[in-house]
């Protein structure tokens, strides 16, 4: 390699989806189970777009995964889940979340780009946010910029009916917005 030859690196990510069985689906399968699926189907397509991804497995705890993210030196740390109400407002509200670190401008950024696809394929676009928190682990405990999704409610049957039948839709717009994110074309 000559001197003007530029070196390049791919692009690291740490994938999340969620370890909660216990949490579940209106009509069956668990958070754990319905987030995994997504992960299943955006592994293949983030690497076809030239992304290193490496994730966490259903047995590992919140810890772990943070550990690992940690031991790397990751681009983005992605986390998957699905949301449910308070007690109160139980099978109620709809609606992804994508939360991120109100002090990280890459974690923001990563937000709304997930956020403005979710737009693109979610049925009432209105109801998709970007919230900064300070309250959860995967997201003031990595070391990578990070973003936490709450894909949808599962304890609506409307929002969980979605999910469960847009798996791989969810996925092209995670990993288009990873692209994006990642400044890389994206080939899906």
């Amino acid at each position: 390699m000559n001197k003007n030859e530029k070196v390049t690196t791919m692009p690291d990510l740490f994938l999340s989806p969620s370890t909660q069985k216990a949490n579940l689906y209106v009509t069956g399968g668990s958070e754990q189970y319905w987030m995994n699926r997504i992960a299943d189907d955006m592994v293949p397509m983030l690497e076809q777009n030239g992304i290193n991804v490496v994730r966490n497995t259903p047995n590992t705890s919140l810890g772990q995964a943070i550990r690992e993210s940690n031991a790397g030196n990751y681009d983005l740390h992605l986390a998957l889940h699905s949301n449910a109400g308070p007690s109160n407002l139980a099978g109620k509200l709809r609606g992804p979340d994508v939360y991120y670190y109100p002090y990280s401008a890459s974690g923001k950024r990563a937000a709304e780009l997930i956020a403005d696809e979710l737009r693109k394929i979610y049925p009432d676009p209105d109801l998709v946010s970007t919230v900064a928190t300070t309250r959860l682990a995967e997201i003031t405990k990595t070391s990578a910029p990070a973003v936490l999704v709450e894909i949808a409610y599962h304890d609506n049957a409307e929002d969980e009916a979605w999910i469960r039948n847009n798996i791989t839709v969810i996925a092209e717009a995670l990993t288009r917005a990873v692209c994006a994110y990642l400044e890389m074309n994206c080939a899906l």
